[in-house]
């Protein structure tokens, strides 16, 4: 085939596969965790801060305001009882004590706003109130003062007048029996919400500023706090590889020894042929074992380059069945593969062939007497399904979370005598996600599991491509 038609297309998946290598997607969930953890402590606190620090200046800039409104309104009250509720109602604010500040743009001094209401809440037509804003106006909190005796709140003046924080106090009767009426003071609180809302803006921007800044801090630390963490795995995987690379060598003269030492059983003790056979079979184990480590290790590592082809899945699974038969045959289980048209991948023939063996030999050894395995290859919504089926003994649903993971077993007995490693399950789901794929697993207790192998389909129109369609 012309590979370098697909010479751009091996190069993104270089890029982008390393984020997808088991090791890889370890260290950056762990980063992503670590980063995420940091920014959300980090958050929090600005959040904490941030909420104690406005309100505090809110309290500050307010609490004033508030005092000297109380101080007015109790000066209008005893005008009321001592001379009469049209001098009450008339503002006596000193010349330029409310001034307003330097560069504000207003002119002349700020004077207070003075309203009163009778005892049933009605506006009494005393004091110039035709200049006030509507809103200072609203009998509101005069029908709460008089049913507390003093309330507050802020309203909107509107225009240039902004917010107007109110006071209303009730007049008591000289007599003792009920209410008089209600004096409103108001003040104008506009620099002050100016300022709220600077500060406000400003927590934001800082706030905002300080996560990112803690974001891509965050990431900068996790690197330099999984460094060590990075390291120490790559020597386990090149230990184990190493180690399983070593490991073959004598294992395989072991079993040559004690399968030229079985030649002549005839000659030695019964005890003596079981310990060879045993030797051979626990040999076969380990070699597998073996094997299957070395395996992982290769697909751990970040390969500097690797050979990508286009070829159909169908066919590897057809592969795969025929050289699982001679184990199916042993058990009296038929392997169907079923294809209704060409299910074209880009990747790694041998890996491919080594996941679809692994799930029909997992389908196999966990199978029934008489069983069946289906092989079944699909194109979906822009991927290729593979889909291995068995009538076997099916898998409890606490234990689906877990397969996949190296060495994990549903039963270490059953596992054993089967001749399985635990490690099945992880090599496929390792090279699904080596060529950008996934493996998932269903099962059903007594009824069967099935497995899915989900590979991006190959969009090519190429000769090679002409070639498998043709």
């Amino acid at each position: 085939m012309n590979r370098s038609r697909f010479a751009w297309w091996s190069l993104h998946r270089r890029e982008g596969r390393t984020s997808k290598e088991p090791g890889a997607a370890l260290f950056q969930g762990l980063r992503i965790r670590l980063t995420l953890w940091y920014c959300g402590v980090l958050g929090t606190a600005l959040v904490l801060f941030s909420v104690a620090l406005y309100f505090s200046v809110q309290h500050f800039l307010l609490a004033p305001v508030g005092a000297d409104a109380a101080i007015h309104a109790y000066g209008h009250v005893g005008q009321w009882l001592r001379i009469s509720p049209e001098r009450a109602c008339s503002p006596f604010i000193p010349p330029n004590r409310f001034a307003p500040p330097a560069g504000s743009g207003q002119e002349g001094p700020m004077s207070e706003m003075v309203a009163c209401f009778d005892q049933n809440g009605s506006l009494l037509p005393y004091g110039n109130t035709a200049q006030y804003p509507p809103a200072f106006l609203n009998n509101s909190v005069a029908k709460a003062a008089l049913q507390m005796g003093r309330a507050s709140d802020i309203v909107d003046g509107g225009g240039n007048v902004g917010s107007i924080y109110r006071f209303a106090l009730v007049v008591p009767s000289p007599t003792g029996n009920g209410n008089m009426g209600v004096v409103l003071i108001g003040e104008s609180i506009k620099a002050q919400e100016s300022a709220l809302s600077l500060l406000f803006t400003l927590l934001l921007v800082v706030g905002g500023v300080a996560l990112l800044g803690a974001g891509l801090g965050g990431l900068f630390l996790a690197d330099r706090a999984l460094a060590p963490a990075r390291l120490a795995w790559a020597h386990q995987q090149r230990f184990i590889g190493d180690a399983s690379h070593e490991l073959r060598t004598p294992l395989t003269l072991l079993r040559a020894d004690a399968e030229v030492l079985l030649r002549g059983r005839e000659h030695l003790a019964a005890e003596d042929v079981v310990l060879l056979e045993d030797i051979v079979a626990e040999v076969n184990r380990m070699a597998l074992l073996s094997t299957n480590m070395l395996t992982l290790a290769r697909l751990d590592q970040l390969p500097s380059h690797r050979e990508y082809e286009v070829l159909d899945l169908a066919d590897v699974a057809r592969e795969g069945a025929r050289r699982i038969q001679a184990l199916a045959d042993q058990m009296n289980i038929s392997i169907t593969v079923e294809s209704n048209n060409t299910a074209l991948v880009i990747g790694d023939p041998t890996l491919l062939e080594r996941a679809v063996l692994a799930l029909l030999d997992n389908a196999i050894k966990y199978n029934r007497q008489g069983g069946q395995v289906t092989v079944r290859t699909e194109k979906k919504q822009g991927q290729v399904i593979l889909e291995v089926s068995d009538t076997g003994i099916g898998i409890a649903g606490e234990h689906l979370p877990h397969l996949g993971e190296r060495f994990y077993r549903v039963d270490k007995a059953r596992t054993r005598q089967a001749g399985g490693t635990g490690l099945g399950l992880s090599i496929a789901r390792g090279i699904a996600m080596a060529h950008g794929g996934t493996l998932t697993l269903t099962s059903i207790p007594d009824h069967g599991t099935t497995v899915t192998l989900m590979l991006p389909l190959a969009h090519t129109t190429g000769p090679a491509a002409r070639e498998k369609t043709s």
